[in-house]
């Protein structure tokens, strides 16, 4: 009786990081609106999850917080570095700001799928994630 109480309850349990992973999935293109979202449900969700399903969550949370913070520090960089252009001082932090928008923005939205992607799958066989604190995959 026991084992069938387990089982219920981990299948249960997988459901909600299930569809946050499929908002995060869709967020591109509903203007990030649904990963955040599905941000909030994780951060709600992760304090009561058993050992497996808090590493989805802690997965869910860090791939959104190191995606805004690349974001973050290319947008900086472009801000300041345009700022200071105008006395020449700024122009390679600009340079640089511009290359990690350019370019690193879509190696980022692959980084981010490939995340997705292993932990989605992980999920589905009913695994913990084994590097939720990673910053690669």
């Amino acid at each position: 009786m026991t084992d069938t109480v387990s089982v219920a309850r981990s299948h249960e349990d997988r459901v909600i990081p299930s569809v946050i992973y499929g908002l995060y999935f869709i967020g591109p293109f509903t203007g990030f609106l649904t990963t955040l979202i599905g941000l909030v449900i994780a951060y709600a969700q992760r304090g009561g999850a058993g050992p497996r399903m808090e590493t989805h969550y802690t997965l869910l949370i860090r791939t959104f917080w190191l995606s805004i913070g690349w974001v973050l520090v290319g947008l900086g960089l472009t801000v300041v570095g345009f700022i200071l252009s105008f006395v020449l001082v700024g122009i390679p932090a600009l340079i640089l700001g511009l290359v990690i928008l350019g370019v690193f923005g879509p190696a980022l939205l692959v980084w981010k799928y490939i995340r997705l992607v292993l932990g989605a799958t992980y999920l589905a066989r009913d695994e913990a994630y084994p590097r939720p604190m990673s910053w690669l995959f």
